[in-house]
């Protein structure tokens, strides 16, 4: 089992979505949890966790995490080649390093460059920029690359970002 988290802020609160899914071709989620919150803090630049990750806690804490192999965050895990903790990184830590979290970003962070793997999908020139923890970022990468859809983004993740904006 597999899952992927997104949030989405407006008026003043979080909607936090997580889907669930059976391996990375899956074409669909196996389930779906969503919770709307009070947003925890404001937007800091180069602190996002501050504001996301309680709200990303929150969700999960509703989620059986028992035999989950992976998590899939919007984002970097580590923004520079110091590995300096983001979002997917902090999540790892307070998960205590039992499941791996995948970092798929779509814009290039300009910090990050030797620990990132481009990922071209489908027809687009744009790659996706994999960054992980407790996972080789390769294999995190190819774990992506083979999701399922034909496009730049794979499907459960596009469809991850439409239901966090659905609040």
């Amino acid at each position: 089992m597999l899952l992927a988290v997104d949030t989405h802020y407006a008026d003043g609160k979080a909607h936090t979505v997580a889907l669930l899914f059976e391996d990375w071709q899956a074409a669909a989620p196996s389930g779906v949890r969503a919770e709307m919150i009070a947003t925890p803090a404001a937007y800091e630049p180069g602190a996002f966790h501050k504001r996301e990750l309680p709200c990303i806690l929150h969700l999960l804490g509703r989620v059986a995490l028992a035999g989950v192999g992976a998590i899939v965050v919007d984002g970097y895990v580590h923004l520079d080649d110091a590995r300096r903790p983001g979002l997917g990184a902090r999540l790892h830590e307070a998960l205590g390093g039992r499941i791996p979290v995948v970092g798929v970003a779509k814009t290039h962070f300009a910090t990050v460059h030797g620990i990132a793997r481009q990922v071209l999908r489908g027809t687009s020139r744009r790659p996706l920029y994999i960054t992980a923890a407790g996972m080789d970022v390769a294999m995190a990468a190819a774990c992506v690359a083979r999701m399922h859809g034909t496009h730049r983004i794979p499907d459960l993740l596009r469809l991850l970002d439409r239901l966090s904006r659905e609040a």
